[in-house]
């Protein structure tokens, strides 16, 4: 009940208050709890009371509050023990040892005590013949000689029983004897049998020959040669002699021997297998470890004073463990890179020390801490060694795409079987892109201990920073890129080979669009924890993504960095297209506002900007075609990007749109007719290509509506001098067939498919004829 109340005052406490009504209601809360503090509480009628007007489902779902809140009051209360145990552990030891100081003061005082009433009263403690017990010496003649008692006789002989029993190291018959004597000891101090001196001198011998016994145990304990029963037999009697702090500890040690002496014939070498080396060290500590648990609870049971020092000697065994696997094993192979060999040595290492966890010693969290360092190191080393060696490839790559190489991986699979059996998973990529997803595919082999230490979202991380970097290689690659000044800078000055025609521009979207897409999720979902209950494996299929929500999100993060990719890609061929090499502009005002003459006599065809940029896309298609098989989707975005960049740049071409406005010649009603129909093409052979989206349809008609409003302001109306729509859908679809090359089909029916070839010289002569400025 107080957990109760300590758990409603902090809600009480964590309550703003914010005027008169947070006061008022403080005091309605507080009224309320007045119930549980009432001696009386009853809490099967207060439940009943309150859930009396409650349904089934109302019930159901207040039970399922009640167990979250009991397990988040578990879960707090672990926290807690945790946050606090190891100073726990070293009070109960400070107390324990206090405790043994104690015993040992008492020893001391009894015998000088012993000692200072024996010189009072005159006593020569060895000659306990001469002693007449007080009970008969007022009924006795002095001088009356008699034959000794029976209890006479036995004090006179006890030590030098004792003595022997010491000597030969009858240890469970000394134990006999020492309690018989504390068994008479004790009667003839309640009866008073005995006389003070002699009572004090019989205590004495006791406490010494104790003393003894103990030390003797103890130096038994000490020996290298003892070991299993002989060894459990000498700490159980020192326990019984009540020395069992200093018992526990001598057991601990001679465990501790144990085992360094084995380790004496284990040597590491700078050659030899760190596996190896681990497997043995592991096998020696941890059997150690549970053998000593074992003869611990079987010993001293399960008191909280030996088990908190079993936990603390346990913890700094495990801690030492790994720092000699660190030393001899780890260090090197982390710092060289080698994840496989540093994620083999931690789990061998838990594989052994997770065995303990069944005598009660869950140690995994301690190396889990230790060892996260070196993996770390391993890791960040790993994601370097794939980005430097897919950088230097990067530099003499020749961007052609072909299929994955026969060749073997490290692991021993294929790496044209890397992502299926079938070649339907085989991809076309180029030289750095397959060394790129090949070193992937090995890094994600090794991923076991990474989801133990909790290191999976920092592989994650890694993994998109190296990827991040190898986009910045392939924009680096495209020639004129925006980017590529700050990129080299960057970049370490790093040399990439350039990707000059089209064909190797689009292949770098292709190696970074397929890794981003397909093989790099499907490699991080070995990242991805699974369940074993059945309820989980149910949901698999059907629910693998909303299960995984960091991955959706690392995948994302991946698709906005080949976005980055694809607008250099696009504003690198928008001003291509829009500029010449001089920097003049192919998209001006004067196109349009400077066309005179009689419309009639006017061959109508598109802008020659626009039958280029046709071409263009045109061209990239039938590249496109190729490379994307099977992720079409991804070209027609492309495409899509491409068309949007040149139409936005013209939407926002503030000097062109100033120029129309107010520009010394008006725009006029050829210019207007001019430009509706090139907006018209636009829209005409994007929507045949399947690459209209609603953004361009919408930047478009805010286009044509922008130039009608200046053909407005010149007092006419602009409705009244432009053709119908379908005058300038026949000539917008007439001039795609022009440019393509491909002529109406024998019906007189348009072929609907969208063009992909490229444009011969004579279809180019014939558009520079027709569309010149």
């Amino acid at each position: 009940m107080a957990s109760v109340k300590s758990s409603r005052s902090r809600a009480h406490a964590a309550t703003p208050s914010k005027g008169g009504m947070n006061k008022d209601s403080g005091t309605k809360l507080e009224e309320n709890l007045n119930v549980f503090k009432s001696d009386n509480f009853d809490a099967d009628a207060f439940v009943q009371s309150k859930c009396h007007s409650l349904n089934e489902k109302e019930i159901r779902q207040l039970c399922s509050y009640l167990l979250d809140l009991k397990r988040a009051s578990a879960e707090e209360m672990r926290r807690s023990v945790y946050a606090n145990y190891t100073a726990f552990i070293r009070t109960s030891k400070e107390i324990s040892d206090l405790e043994g100081e104690l015993s040992s003061m008492k020893n001391l005082l009894s015998t000088q005590a012993t000692l200072i009433h024996g010189l009072a009263e005159g006593v020569h403690i060895d000659s306990l013949s001469d002693v007449v017990p007080e009970s008969t010496s007022n009924s006795s003649s002095t001088d009356e000689v008699r034959e000794p008692s029976d209890l006479e006789k036995w004090l006179i002989e006890f030590p030098d029983h004792l003595d022997v029993l010491l000597a030969e190291r009858r240890v469970d018959e000394a134990l006999l004897s020492l309690d018989e004597g504390e068994r008479i000891a004790s009667e003839a101090k309640e009866k008073k049998t005995l006389g003070h001196a002699v009572l004090l001198s019989l205590q004495t011998a006791i406490a010494e020959r104790r003393q003894k016994l103990a030390d003797q145990l103890a130096e038994i304990a000490c020996q290298p040669s003892t070991r299993g029963a002989e060894l459990r037999a000498a700490i159980s009697a020192l326990k019984k002699l009540g020395d069992g702090p200093r018992a526990h500890s001598l057991l601990l040690n001679a465990h501790y021997q144990k085992y360094q002496f084995n380790m004496k014939n284990l040597r590491p070498s700078s050659t030899s297998y760190g596996g190896a080396y681990t497997a043995a060290l592991s096998q020696l500590v941890f059997s150690g470890i549970a053998q000593a648990a074992t003869d611990s609870l079987a010993i001293f049971g399960k008191e909280p004073a030996y088990t908190s020092e079993l936990v603390m000697w346990s913890t700094k065994q495990t801690e030492a463990f790994a720092l000699l696997v660190k030393r001899h094993a780890l260090t090197s192979s982390a710092a060289a890179g080698g994840l496989r060999a540093a994620a083999e040595c931690v789990q061998i290492a838990l594989g052994h020390c997770s065995l303990l966890e069944a005598r009660g010693l869950a140690l995994c969290p301690v190396l889990l801490k230790l060892f996260r360092p070196s993996v770390e190191q391993a890791l960040d080393a790993n994601l370097k060694r794939i980005e430097e060696s897919t950088a230097a490839l990067a530099a003499a790559d020749d961007w052609e795409l072909t299929y994955p190489p026969s060749v073997t991986r490290t692991s021993g699979r294929p790496a044209g079987t890397a992502l299926g059996s079938t070649g339907a998973y085989q991809h076309k990529l180029s030289s750095s892109a397959h060394r790129f997803n090949l070193m992937v595919q090995d890094f994600f082999e090794d991923v076991g201990p990474l989801l133990s230490m909790q290191l999976g979202g920092k592989a994650l991380e890694g993994l998109f920073q190296v990827f991040n970097a190898y986009v910045n290689t392939l924009v680096r690659a495209l020639p004129g890129s925006l980017e590529e000044e700050a990129s080299f800078e960057d970049s370490g000055n790093k040399i990439v080979r350039m990707a000059e025609t089209e064909a190797q521009q689009i292949a770098l979207l292709a190696n970074a669009s397929l890794l981003a897409d397909e093989l790099l999720p499907r490699a991080a979902m070995k990242l991805a924890p699974f369940s074993n209950h059945k309820d989980d494996l149910q949901r698999r299929a059907s629910d693998r993504q909303s299960r995984h929500p960091e991955q959706r999100e690392w995948k994302k993060r991946l698709v906005n960095s080949v976005d980055r990719l694809k607008d250099s890609f696009c504003q690198q061929h928008a001003l291509d297209l829009i500029f010449t090499e001089e920097g003049d502009s192919h998209l001006t005002a004067e196109m349009y506002i400077n066309m005179q003459g009689n419309a009639d006599e006017i061959e109508w065809f598109p802008s020659l900007i626009f039958q280029e940029l046709y071409v263009k896309l045109n061209r990239m298609a039938a590249i496109a075609a190729d490379m994307f098989v099977g992720r079409e989707r991804f070209a027609i975005l492309l495409l899509m990007r491409l068309t949007e960049t040149v139409i936005l740049w013209l939407s926002q071409d503030q000097s062109f749109w100033d120029d129309i406005k107010e520009g010394p010649t008006p725009l006029g009603h050829l210019g207007l007719q001019q430009f509706y129909l090139d907006m018209k093409f636009v829209t005409c052979f994007a929507s045949q290509g399947r690459y209209l989206s609603r953004n361009l349809l919408r930047v478009v008609n805010d286009i044509i509506s922008k130039a009608m409003s200046a053909f407005a302001a010149t007092g006419m109306d602009p409705y009244s001098v432009l053709p119908d729509d379908d005058w300038f859908t026949d000539i917008a679809q007439d001039a795609m067939e022009r440019l393509s090359g491909k002529p109406k089909v024998a019906n007189g029916e348009r072929d609907p498919n969208s063009p992909t070839a490229s444009v011969s010289a004579q279809s180019m002569s014939s558009v520079r004829s027709h569309g010149s400025y």
